[in-house]
């Protein structure tokens, strides 16, 4: 504002010295016309000039109000000008600030019911735990003593599993595993998936049909096994004697396809849309289930340009289809 003051004071001057030039050198009526045109100049100049202050004060007042919290976007009432792209731009500007404050909010509450989760899920086997050391404290029997202990390891396990769960969708989230990819037959895949569920679904009585053939898949070996040993995992644990699991491939020009299908108890339509989610249970879940499984699943599929989508009929059984898509040369 001084800035533009003094050169103000400097172009009126240099009007005022060209003026009496016009005078002395040339005629009374030439000075007469410099002095007008020289008004006129300078009465342009100060309109624009108070013009463009008013509206970067209206800008300054604008950024103001946005900091401290107002939110309302008057962009409709920016007029046409020299300045209106920074105000246009400006408002861009502070629409994506106002988003991103948005998402942090969100994500800090989606944060705080993750924790709430965790907490939930991890004080359950631990309070079953202190529960198992107290009676331990007092039982002399040796037959009950191995009882308690055998439940206290049952509890250990699960929080073992879900600590190590946890552990390794926060280093998906934060970018931390890097993926190596190899090639591997979906029939070789499958057997190292399979393999910790034969026993589990012998004794209960479950068919396991895998009829997968030697197509070849790019994938890293492990983590996409652990991806499907948790999928498995699901189906395995919502069937019961006689039901069968099913798995199957395909190969087309864009991805391999690995399906996997099981008979069982199916899933609520309401529930389908959510079982990827964390920490969601449905209506048909066990008892044991924690909803981080899947959702690990879904997470490691997609850090390899995969998809999994599932389709189910309560009472008839659930399908998986996981695609892993082939790289584009």
């Amino acid at each position: 504002m001084k800035k533009s003051r003094n050169l103000l004071i400097a172009e009126f001057v240099c009007a005022f010295v060209f003026a009496l030039c016009g005078f002395f050198f040339v005629s009374y009526k030439a000075g007469l016309l410099l002095i007008l045109l020289a008004a006129v100049l300078l009465g342009a100049q100060i309109y624009e000039r108070t013009k463009r202050n008013k509206s970067l004060i209206e800008l300054n007042d604008y950024l103001n109000r946005i900091l401290s919290g107002d939110e309302s976007m008057e962009i409709e009432r920016m007029e046409e000008g020299e300045l209106s792209v920074l105000k246009t731009n400006l408002f861009k500007v502070m629409t994506l600030l106002m988003h991103q404050r948005e998402y942090l909010k969100n994500d800090k509450i989606r944060l705080a019911n993750a924790i709430a989760d965790i907490s939930h899920q991890l004080k359950t086997p631990l309070t079953s735990i202190m529960v198992m050391n107290d009676l331990l404290e007092n039982e002399s029997g040796e037959e009950k003593r191995k009882e308690l202990i055998s439940t206290q390891s049952v509890q250990l396990e699960k929080m073992n599993w879900l600590i190590q769960t946890l552990l390794k969708i926060s280093k998906f989230d934060a970018k931390c595993v890097e993926i190596k990819k190899e090639e591997i037959t979906a029939k070789e895949l499958i057997k190292k998936v399979a393999e910790p569920f034969l026993i589990t679904m012998e004794l209960k009585g479950i068919r396991f049909v895998n009829m997968t053939d030697e197509s070849s898949l790019n994938i890293d070996i492990n983590w996409s096994a652990e991806a499907l040993q948790n999928i498995v995992k699901n189906c395995v644990e919502h069937m019961k004697e006689n039901d069968s699991l099913t798995i199957t491939d395909e190969e087309t020009n864009l991805y391999n396809a690995i399906t996997i299908t099981d008979t069982g108890c199916g899933i609520e339509s309401e529930d389908v849309g959510h079982i990827f989610d964390r920490f969601y249970k449905g209506k048909n879940s066990s008892t044991e289930s924690v909803g981080i499984g899947l959702a690990l699943a879904k997470t490691i599929i997609e850090e390899q340009r995969g998809e999994v989508s599932v389709t189910s009929n309560v009472g008839e059984g659930t399908s998986f289809t996981v695609k892993f898509y082939k790289s584009i040369i």
